[in-house]
């Protein structure tokens, strides 16, 4: 059991560097085409960020472990939105009023509706994934339009720029996380094993907090600066509806036999997509009090996956 668990923070730590490293380079991207902190957020970072998922899920897709790839993306999901944006919360407060976010967390609420319908399938195959490809589509779709406004009123970005060391870290990047991946996967289908618990809670708790690592990291950075608080949440929204949209929706291809009952993760997410939207439709803002909600959240669904309540 302790070769797992040292292989297990060995991958964490892996798939940070990769993450920051793939991250790095997309942020200078994103500069240099003069986006907005959001945008940068929502596209970039939000999917540099879901890289880890994306390794972890088709990873263990290919190894025919449907627990751990399921797992990892609604656990991750769950971890991001309550206890990263619970514990930004505390940090600093978060405005959602702006306008282009207002209208990916209303696409993240309907994620939420559609995931309820895909997870109480009997098995995920192309046909019952194909939902949450069409929400990516049109998630990407509102995105173009975000990204020539943001272009150009952000032309000419004045940030150094150099395309031979940011395409290596790019690759190196995306190398570490496909390195981290691999690691991530086989030592929790060891752990799982020695201590005699199922792929899916291992998955949902521990492999998605690492995965969620690159997030964590990124959005404390941002809130303790106090600075670029669009970033924060942009980065969140982003990651999660790549995650449950393009990733798990991806995972279709290898027609999975759902066993286990998500009717509280589902729950939970559609709570938390009605509570920044309707946080965003009144011009509030997510601070201590949202954060305190978001965080008891998390530690509920903990306790749920351990069969502790």
């Amino acid at each position: 059991m302790l070769i797992p668990t040292i292989m297990l923070f060995g991958a964490i730590i892996v798939l940070y560097f990769g993450a920051e490293f793939s991250l790095d380079a997309s942020e200078k991207v994103g500069k240099k085409l003069g986006l907005s902190p959001l945008l940068i957020g929502m596209l970039l970072v939000g999917f540099g960020t879901s890289l880890p998922e994306f390794f972890v899920g088709h990873i263990a897709g290919v190894q025919g472990k449907a627990g751990i790839a399921v797992g990892s993306l609604i656990g991750s999901n769950i971890a991001n939105m309550f206890l990263i944006l619970g514990l930004s919360g505390f940090l600093v407060n978060m405005k959602v009023s702006n306008k282009a976010l207002r209208t990916q967390l209303g696409i993240h609420l309907i994620l939420g509706l559609v995931l309820l319908f895909v997870l109480t399938r009997s098995n995920l195959d192309k046909i019952t994934a194909a939902p949450l490809l069409i929400v990516c589509g049109v998630y990407l779709y509102t995105l173009l339009g975000e990204f020539k406004k943001s272009g150009e009123e952000n032309k000419n970005s004045e940030e150094p720029f150099s395309p031979g060391p940011v395409l290596l870290k790019l690759i190196g990047g995306f190398g570490m996380l496909y390195l981290g991946g691999e690691m991530l996967v086989k030592s929790g289908s060891d752990l799982c094993v020695a201590l005699g618990i199922s792929e899916y809670i291992v998955s949902a708790i521990f492999i998605a907090f690492g995965t969620s690592f690159p997030e964590l990291v990124t959005s404390f950075l941002a809130a303790y600066r106090k600075k670029d608080t669009d970033l924060i949440v942009g980065n969140i929204i982003g990651s999660n509806l790549f995650n449950c949209a393009f990733i798990l929706g991806s995972l279709g291809v290898y027609n999975f036999t759902l066993t286990e009952n998500f009717n509280y993760e589902i729950a939970s997410l559609i709570f938390g997509g009605a509570v920044l939207l309707g946080l965003s439709l009144s011009g509030k803002s997510i601070n201590k009090l949202t954060g305190g909600v978001f965080v008891t959240v998390y530690l509920v669904m903990v306790g749920h996956w351990l069969k502790f309540i």
